[in-house]
Parts: structure tokens; sequence; C-alpha cells
């Protein structure tokens, strides 16, 4: 498996050199967030705006009305706990193209509940206006870039940071509103997002040797999210639709796909595998994920649980995945 370090850092820099109207705005967390490298390369588009989020929210408003597009870049919990107000009247409500980067989204961190955001997609996709994406990997990390930027008004990104693995093809970049489909199968539809679509892609091919084909999607648009074609496929699937998410089950992946669901009068079970309605403690990311029901196993024991069959899969019978160490100098996880 490729990893590469610091994509977000180096991909700015170079896909900004022709766009005088982008400006990087950090809230004292520059390096953490890998916007240092855009500062030193264009110290005249760059704004330290100290710790005070809300104030920052507010700027990037007035700089959006002139006709420059802010990239906001923090820790995903600062955005949306700290700024929800002036999110929503100085940037939502005026249809603004400030564009969001959170770093950090869901458990990436030993940091703790004050540090995880676990409610993010929830509240912010209760906003009118707001798009919200999330990167999986270092294609999605690379390409997201262009998504937010051609993408009119708002945007929130969960963002990836550090060394992220590449699972998709670098010729095939993240687009709005697309799904990526990553196998085919008539008895689960599986939907993953962010860091949880990785632990898709190792329990898939290991079920199957058991003889349980999943359809796996990895969806990168979490709002808006208009998918008939996998609402049809869930509707025909023998045993319903599982999604995987580094997030709360309340308002983030899985509810999304319930809403659609009940509209289109899909009768088939939903499992939601995800944070079940609680905040999570500081910890490394490997021992969150497996804590908190949001990897591989846990994937694999509920489709054990509802088939019923005699699956005996344990982690060593799985592809191996790359845990960056907590304290780099690329800041996978830490603070």
């Amino acid at each position: 498996m490729e990893i590469l370090s610091k994509i977000h850092a180096r991909r700015l820099v170079e896909w900004s050199k022709d766009k005088p109207e982008v400006y990087l705005l950090s809230a004292d967390l520059t390096s953490s967030c890998e916007a240092d490298l855009f500062r030193d390369t264009y110290p005249e588009r760059f704004l330290s705006m100290g710790i005070a989020e809300q104030n920052m929210l507010s700027f990037a408003g007035g700089m959006a009305r002139q006709g420059l597009v802010p990239f906001i870049h923090t820790f995903a919990v600062f955005i949306y706990r700290r700024a929800y107000d002036q999110i929503a009247m100085s940037v939502a409500y005026p249809n603004l193209p400030v564009k969001m980067f959170g770093f950090l989204p869901g458990i990436l961190t030993p940091g703790g509940a004050t540090h995880q955001a676990v409610e993010d997609i929830s509240v912010m996709r209760s906003l009118p206006n707001v798009t919200i994406l999330e990167s999986g990997d270092a294609t999605d990390v690379e390409s997201v870039i262009d998504v937010a930027y051609n993408t009119p008004g708002p945007v929130y990104v969960r963002q990836l940071r550090g060394e992220v693995p590449r699972l998709f093809d670098a010729g095939e970049p993240m687009k709005l509103g697309v799904a990526r489909k990553l196998s085919s199968g008539r008895d689960f539809i599986l939907l993953t997002s962010g860091i949880c679509t990785e632990e898709g892609m190792r329990a898939v091919p290991a079920l199957r040797d058991y003889g349980i084909k999943i359809a796996h999607y990895h969806i990168s648009t979490l709002k808006p999210f208009d998918q008939p074609r996998i609402i049809r496929e869930i509707a025909a699937s023998k045993y319903g639709a599982i999604t995987l998410e580094n997030h709360s089950v309340i308002g983030g992946l899985g509810t999304i796909v319930a809403e659609k669901m009940a509209e289109a009068a899909c009768g088939k079970p939903l499992f939601r595998l995800g944070l079940q309605d609680t905040f999570a403690h500081g910890a490394s990311r490997r021992y969150l994920m497996r804590e908190y029901g949001i990897d591989a196993m846990a994937l694999i024991e509920k489709v054990k649980e509802i088939t019923d069959k005699p699956i005996k899969i344990t982690e060593s019978d799985l592809t191996e995945t790359y845990t960056p160490a907590v304290h780099s100098t690329a800041k996978a996880e830490a603070l």
C-alpha cells in the first residue's frame, strides 16, 4: 500500500499558485492542520486569526463578500462547536464561498471528547446551503480541494492529514455527488465514509470467502446525498444495508441513508455501525476503532450476527492496515 505524507499541504500550495483570490485562515493550529507550507509560500495570503474561531468565521464571511475565497483550517471541533452561529449567519445564510477544512474528524485523535468531532455531520448538515465532503484516502485528499473550490457556497470538509494511504486510483479523483463502487454483491449493500472505507475494504473480501457477497460504496459527498441507484440496490438486496462511519450513528451517514430509504419506501433493514450515542475517550486510533465498533472486525461480527452463519474470521486473516504513529513529524493523530 502506498502511504503519502502531508499530501494536503503540498497539493494546496501547488493548486493555489494561480488563484490569488484564495486566502488561508488559521486559528493557531497552522502546522497541525498542514497550513504551514502555504504560509511560507504565500505569506501575503495567509492570515493567522489566533484562538478566535468565531471571529475567524465572521471575518471569512466578510472576505467572501468582497470576492475572495477563504479556506478555513483548524480542527473540526473548533469549526462547528465554537463558531456555529457565525457559520449560520455570516456564511451559510448569505450562501458565501467559505471553504471550511476540519481536521481530526471523528475519533482521529487521542485528545478525547474535547477534540473529537463525533457529531459534526449531524450539526453541519442541518444548515441550509452547506455542502459536506469527507476524504477517505490520499486521492480524496488531493482532489477534495478542487471539489470544494468549484462547489458554490459554503463547504465543510472532513479532512485527513499526516500519513494517508492511497486506496483509490490517482487518476480517478473525487467528484461531487458521486459514490465510488468498490465491490459488487446482493447480500448486503455497504456504505462507508472516511477512514472506515479502508476497514470495509479489508472485511469484504474475507466475507466473500464465506459466500457473502457485498456491494461496497465509498461515500465522499454526505450533503447533498442523492443516490437513487444505491437505494434501489438496497431494496433488491437479501439482507439490507450497513453503514460504517467515523461519527455518531445519530445524524451522520447512517441517518442520511435511513432518510433516503424511508422516502423511497425501501422495505429493507438498515444496520448502523458508528459511535452509539456516546462520547469517546482518548486513546490510539486502532484502539478507539475497535472499542467503538467501527473497524473491519466490527463489520464482520455484525454480518455474522445478521446471517447467523459460522464465520470464523480473525484480525490475522485480514489484509494489514498501516497505522501511523500517534506522535510523528507528520502529526498524523496527535494534537
